[in-house]
């Protein structure tokens, strides 16, 4: 009998220890930990629609076709982040990031007044779409993109 009480007193105090160290690590989670994982997580739902066509002023409601914006705003909506539905406005929301300290998961913007976004995805490349074939990932440091690059924006 002792060594049931006594097994079940220690069940008892692992139990709460590991409730209250759980607790207590979620509360310390750094901020940037979590958005680095919402990061991956946008980068990698956006992946999913690789080859999806470009469809200038489509519907967010679906998945057929997205123009840029459309597609930023449907792949952040899913994990929290409600984005207005132009790119120009896309572009005012969050906080400035300047192109040196660029993280994935980053908005990125094109054409001066903008009417162009993507998502950064790391090492100079942003998914996006644009005419064809549509969602596609593309450097920011070269070519059309490096030329046209207008600011960024950290919105997770």
């Amino acid at each position: 009998m002792k060594t049931t009480i006594s097994k079940l007193v220690m069940s008892i105090t692992l139990s709460f220890s590991l409730l209250a160290g759980g607790t207590l690590a979620l509360q310390a989670t750094p901020v940037h930990a979590t958005s680095a994982s919402k990061a991956s997580n946008v980068i990698s739902t956006a992946k999913k629609y690789l080859g999806t066509p470009y469809k200038y002023g489509v519907s967010t409601s679906t998945t057929r076709y997205f123009d840029c914006s459309s597609f930023t705003k449907y792949v952040f909506k899913k994990y929290g982040t409600t984005l207005p539905r132009s790119s120009k406005s896309q572009s005012k929301v969050g906080s400035y990031v300047s192109k040196s300290n660029l993280k994935p998961g980053d908005l990125v913007f094109f054409y001066k007044p903008i009417h162009h976004v993507g998502i950064y995805i790391g090492n100079g490349k942003m998914i996006h779409t644009y005419g064809k074939p549509g969602v596609m990932i593309s450097s920011i440091n070269s070519g059309w993109w490096k030329d046209h690059y207008a600011t960024a924006r950290r919105v997770s």
